[in-house]
């Protein structure tokens, strides 16, 4: 027999504590599924297990999620760690492994919290050991204090710079930043300040980072228009374009960044509708501004349904939380609406500030479809660009035909590392834009799982 709850959350970073502690407040049944071993997501990753005065080399922002984290803890909301859900139908039946055993929860709402990823950056030679993310890079750092000497930083972003700041707090010496923002971006999100300085906290903090950065002697190298990982058996050296002239500097590290995407696994395999956002080069699920989706009594809240941050995140699960209530018959519409409006107003403000970042940020077009054709697209099934462009070639219209001609996105991962890159290289091939080509489909398990789990599912669904 399936376990029942009122709301399920699938995800405890920002969005789902937030969603998770007002729906608890309110008297739902609450249970929080996360993969994680305690909560915080990627941005409070392991802040419980910091030390009161907190980590300084972090930076302040990471030690201000410490009440968020307390409130949560303090919640009547059943947490569940290290539970890994692969599998949520539009009945609302949700299975997951914990325990070492299948796992069958039924709930009456599910919100959606799962966050976001890092834009795959597919150039020449990133799959040598030694290429890794930035956002890798941080987690060695908030999960276990350790970090790669000499390494060098890639890309552009706003991460990418914090992530540097750590490092350079922490003690360990960074080789160099090459920074890969085009000047014409700039340009282009000129109009876009004056939105950008509604929150100018957020701003005024970027530049200070830069300016410690280069303050604190790090090699700062802009204008960067190409990379290259060199290396045999591993990762030996980083070459850039700048101009026309290449450069190289040795090195065993390299880490990576071109922005964060949302994670839409769950929500494409549930059948949520999604669109393509130009701007931010990536699928956003439908959503209205309570998070519901065009599946009824699914919710999506924070960075899986759109890039925002933390604040976004927090305010998203909220008002979620709220519109869960409401639906469940707890609150009133018009209760509902007004404990919301504060969290409204400060939500359209931070989306102002937003769409300067993803204008200014916005990833060269040769790191979303690599021009070398021998460069490793799907690096499950180890499918260059080049067998991509040569499958539309002969015809292939879309990224689900194209598992047939090359089984690009028929690996572990499913997509998650290679179905942006995939559907850019096509609607460049075919000259027609990514949402007429479409994103590839994910199918439960979207976890690797065990015949007996699955055996397990299916009885306690019999």
């Amino acid at each position: 027999m399936a376990e029942t709850c009122q709301l399920a959350i699938i995800g405890a970073g920002p969005a789902g504590m937030a969603a998770a502690i007002e729906a608890a407040g309110l008297g739902l049944s609450v249970v929080v599924l996360d993969e994680q071993a305690a909560p915080g997501g990627q941005i409070y990753r392991s802040l419980e297990k910091q030390p009161p005065a907190g980590r300084p080399d972090l930076g302040e922002d990471y030690d201000q999620g410490r009440p968020l984290l307390e409130a949560f803890r303090e919640s009547a909301a059943d947490y569940r760690p290290q539970s890994q859900v692969w599998e949520v139908t539009q009945q609302r039946d949700i299975h997951f492994q914990a325990d070492g055993a299948v796992q069958h929860l039924r709930a009456e709402h599910i919100i959606i919290a799962g966050g976001a990823q890092e834009r795959p950056v597919p150039i020449p030679g990133w799959t040598l050991p030694g290429v890794m993310t930035a956002g890798a890079a941080q987690i060695l750092l908030k999960t276990a204090s350790l970090g790669a000497r000499h390494a060098v930083f890639a890309g552009s972003g706003p991460l990418l710079y914090l992530v540097v700041w750590q490092y350079v707090q922490a003690g360990l010496p960074v080789a160099a930043v090459l920074e890969t923002t085009p000047l014409a971006n700039y340009r282009r999100a000129a109009p876009s300040l004056p939105g950008g300085l509604s929150v100018p906290s957020y701003l005024i903090k970027g530049l200070r980072l830069i300016a410690d950065l280069k303050r604190a002697g790090v090699s700062w190298i802009s204008g960067v228009e190409d990379l290259r990982a060199d290396g045999e058996k591993a990762l030996e050296a980083v070459s850039y374009r700048k101009g026309s002239r290449w450069r190289q500097i040795e090195t065993g590290h390299l880490f990576l960044h071109q922005g964060v995407v949302p994670d839409t696994n769950l929500t494409v395999s549930l059948g949520c509708r999604h669109t393509w956002n130009a701007v931010q080069a990536c699928w956003h699920v439908e959503r209205d501004i309570w998070g519901g989706t065009s599946l009824d009594g699914i919710s999506v809240a924070g960075d899986g349904g759109g890039i925002g941050g933390a604040m976004a995140a927090r305010l998203q699960g909220r008002l979620a939380a709220l519109s869960a209530a409401q639906r469940l018959g707890v609150l009133s519409a018009e209760e509902r609406d007004r404990r919301s409006r504060k969290s409204l107003r400060i939500l359209t403000r931070e989306g102002r500030t937003r769409k300067f970042l993803d204008i200014l940020y916005h990833p060269r077009d040769r790191f979303r479809r690599p021009p070398d054709d021998q460069t490793v697209v799907c690096r499950c099934e180890e499918i260059t660009a080049g067998e991509v462009r040569a499958a539309a070639a002969l015809g292939c219209q879309g990224p689900n035909q194209l598992k047939a001609f090359t089984r690009a996105g028929m690996g572990p991962c499913q997509g998650r590392q290679c179905g942006l890159t995939v559907s850019e290289i096509l609607a460049q091939a075919h000259g027609t834009g990514v949402a007429d080509i479409g994103h590839l489909r994910t199918r439960p398990p979207l976890k690797p799982v065990t015949l007996g789990a699955l055996a397990a599912c299916k009885k306690s669904r019999g």
